[in-house]
């Protein structure tokens, strides 16, 4: 809802508090609550929908058998269609959500159980519907965490250094999101310790434990961390935070908990991983094959579940030497238990893998054990070890002999491939150390002498001096570590953009010996977080836009045909209307009613709908409805009125076309003319029978610049019943014009005491499902 600047919202408030303020406040709030209805409700029938689905291919029914299959079951059940509809779900999918409602189910009331199931439910399509990560937070908080007493949720994106992003979080402040937007490699939070440790962490209270994290002093109580992912790999951590401390639950909430981080899994997921297998990067065959050490390019394997079971050997280099003597061919191609049944061993290699490839940390050892078996005889071969992760694949380094200048080329390639050089600077000696990388970052030779902390900010864009001074002073006289992000002016012009992080070290007496840390090219992330920030900018200002034109297009129509009106009296006639409106704002669509004494003393009687939604529909329907009013004044029969109507919609509007009927009754004959423009015709319900007028023949309006349109007359009696309307009362996807029509007049010889609970009864049991508007007219004679 958007208000307008009150300029009296400036001046100091009185002692006495405005008389309509309290009422104002009411009204929001009562809006407010409106909205969490429509949409809970909303995403209720979401579920219901998919339990039909279930039904259609359960019982090779129609999806309205199956609907009214839900309803009875419900009914019968003694349970809503919404419970019933959760209830089903669990029973087709037999996922994780399943496996938590079950175990719930088996030590709670049968009520609770199925608000649990619902809430499940209702979190997975919010989660699995949602557009990024901050509406799945969003979701989860509002549609399962709440419900656990939880006021904060925030989402985290893993990165391929083990880093984490802030991709999504609820419940909390905008700055302190913006604070906590990137928390680097090897900063202790509870996020980070589920990263690492790959299962849930819980913490009874936040600020007891001491461990930094995000909205932390507004949420100082119990912490949960869930990692999210698939297929063994670790995409992000699922973070939830209340407000006062608390003893980890029971086994079943915990299960919740990493049901809802599944949830989260999707939005990291790109179109690739979502469809196909795990696939390696070429970069990383080429890396493995210009090492020095012996190495194996792996891919992970995934279940029929697309759970992680083991790895495949996708490449080995032309210096790995197997272990147990066999060929390189006979390797590569077979599963790495296959090839090394042993390494399954507790805390043995397969297990070091599989936590890289989940959680992107490296992994280096400078002595371990690799077993091979030959002859069914174990073979131990000690070798340093280095396992990196780039992309879905992994590559395991090992070097048979202590080559430490391979080691040290090997990390020249993981720093050029990530734009990260590292720096040492003594301070007892003044001698600063510059990696080669660092050298090139800056755009400097390598016989220049590197820049010291103290004079860093000269290098960067003045507007960065603060940050930087920050960093500075947290590293040399705080003596903790830090990390800032700087604009970097090089001396060719350019301009790059810099993370750098830097750690104080010690001696054994606690004297400051040195700094070291590393910087890193992150300019690329920050144009495309740049990139990423205009277009959802240009889309909420066009989501914006579109919403005021709906606002205006629903405004409009309602102005001119309010829902429902007093019955109008005309002579012998009763007339009543109702108009019904879509549910969904975009879809405001042009359809139209009237009903009006002629000078003539006949009583004009007409229905229209314009094709298309929105303010150029609502427009097009405010044309036509006033160009046909004053054009009946003239007294021209329903065919010439069509007409003319005709001419107006092809060449005084923007290429409105729309169907119409038009009427006149005339109470001194008792006979009503009328002709239509390829609209439904109307209904007359005598003597307890409904049946259709004769179909007269005549184009939609606007389509062609000349066209006839055919009359004809019908004498009415009294006590007859007429009813016009648009087909959004009678539209079903799953079934056909003729037999909805058939529908209509079953509904329509229903027996009312009055007119508008006819119409109203009309409305009621329509059963179409395209969310259309609807106008319907009816006029009874006395």
């Amino acid at each position: 809802m958007h208000h307008q600047h009150d300029p009296a919202a400036a001046v100091p408030p009185e002692r006495t508090e405005p008389p309509n303020l309290g009422r104002l406040a009411a009204t929001v709030d009562r809006l407010h609550n409106q909205i969490l209805e429509a949409q809970r409700a909303a995403e209720g029938r979401a579920l219901v929908e998919v339990a039909k689905g279930v039904l259609v291919e359960r019982l090779q029914c129609s999806l309205a058998t199956a609907a009214r299959q839900l309803a009875t079951l419900a009914d019968q059940a003694g349970v809503t269609q919404l419970e019933l509809a959760a209830d089903i779900i669990n029973q087709a999918a037999h996922d994780r959500i399943s496996e938590a409602a079950r175990d719930f189910l088996s030590s709670a009331r049968a009520q609770e159980s199925a608000e649990v199931a619902v809430r499940l439910r209702t979190a997975e399509n919010g989660a699995l519907t949602a557009t990024d990560a901050q509406a799945v937070a969003q979701s989860l908080l509002e549609q399962a965490l709440s419900a656990l007493g939880a006021t904060t949720v925030a989402i985290w994106e893993a990165g391929p250094d083990a880093s984490l992003t802030l991709a999504g979080y609820a419940g909390l402040a905008d700055e302190e999101a913006r604070r906590w937007r990137y928390v680097p490699p090897g900063v202790a939070t509870p996020a980070r310790r589920a990263l690492l440790e790959r299962g849930t962490v819980w913490l009874d209270d936040l600020a007891a434990v001491g461990l930094p994290s995000i909205g932390q002093r507004q949420t100082p109580g119990a912490r949960a961390t869930a990692p999210a992912g698939t297929g063994g790999r670790i995409l992000g951590v699922l973070e939830i935070g209340w407000p006062h401390a608390m003893p980890q639950p029971d086994a079943r909430i915990v299960k919740q908990i990493e049901v809802l981080a599944d949830l989260c899994a999707h939005t990291f997921e790109t179109t690739d991983q979502a469809v196909h297998e795990p696939q390696v990067l070429p970069e990383l065959i080429d890396l493995a094959d210009a090492l020095p050490d012996a190495a194996l390019v792996l891919r992970p394997q995934l279940g029929t579940e697309g759970r992680l079971t083991d790895f495949r050997i996708v490449h080995a280099n032309p210096r790995f030497l197997d272990p147990a003597g066999r060929p390189r061919g006979e390797v590569v191609g077979s599963l790495f238990l296959e090839a090394y049944p042993l390494a399954a061993e507790e805390g043995a290699l397969l297990a070091r893998i599989e936590h890289v490839h989940a959680t992107g940390e490296t992994f280096r050892a400078e002595k371990m054990t690799i077993t091979a078996l030959v002859d069914q005889i174990p073979l131990h071969t000690v070798a340093g070890i280095a396992i990196i992760r780039l992309g879905d694949g992994v590559l395991l380094i090992w070097r048979l002999q202590d080559q430490d200048a391979q080691l040290a080329n090997l990390l020249q390639h993981a720093q050029r491939l990530g734009r990260i050089g590292g720096f040492e600077e003594n301070l007892l000696t003044g001698e600063i150390v510059w990696s080669a990388q660092l050298h090139d970052l800056y755009g400097m030779s390598l016989d220049e002498p590197p820049i010291p902390l103290e004079r860093l900010a000269t290098h960067a864009h003045p507007d960065d001096a603060v940050a930087i001074g920050r960093f500075v002073r947290a590293v040399l006289h705080h003596r903790r570590p830090a990390s800032t992000a700087y604009r970097l002016q090089r001396s060719d012009g350019t301009v790059r953009h810099i993370r750098v992080v830097a750690e104080p070290v010690f001696d054994d007496s606690g004297l400051l010996l040195s700094i070291r840390g590393a910087y890193q090219d992150i300019s690329s992330q920050h144009w495309t977080e740049v990139a990423l920030a205009a277009t959802r900018d240009q889309l909420a200002h066009t989501e914006q836009q579109a919403a005021e034109r709906n606002r205006l297009a629903l405004q409009l129509q309602q102005a001119i045909m309010p829902p429902s009106r007093e019955p109008l009296e005309a002579f012998d006639l009763q007339i009543a209307v109702r108009y019904r409106p879509a549910e969904k704002e975009h879809l405001v669509g042009g359809d139209w009613y009237d009903a009006v004494v002629l000078p003539t003393k006949q009583i004009l009687l007409s229905v229209g709908d314009v094709a298309g939604h929105g303010i150029e529909a609502a427009t097009g329907m405010v044309v036509l409805r006033n160009a046909l009013r004053g054009l009946a004044a003239t007294g021209a029969g329903p065919g010439q009125l069509l007409t003319w109507l005709n001419l107006v919609a092809h060449h005084l509007t923007a290429n409105v076309t729309a169907t119409a009927i038009c009427g006149l009754f005339d109470p001194r004959t008792r006979v009503l003319r009328y002709a239509r423009a390829g609209h439904l015709p109307p209904i007359l319900v005598r003597d307890g029978q409904a049946r259709e007028l004769d179909l007269t023949k005549g184009l939609l309006l606007g389509a062609v610049a000349e066209a006839e349109y055919e009359e004809t007359h019908v004498q009415l009696a009294s006590d007859d019943i007429l009813l016009m309307y648009t087909d959004g009362l009678i539209e079903r996807r799953d079934v056909n014009l003729h037999e909805s029509q058939q529908r209509l007049l079953d509904i329509a010889r229903h027996p009312a005491a009055t007119l508008e609970q006819r119409l109203d009864h009309l409305l009621t049991h329509s059963n179409s499902d395209t969310d259309d508007d609807t106008c319907i007219i009816g006029a009874r004679l006395q």
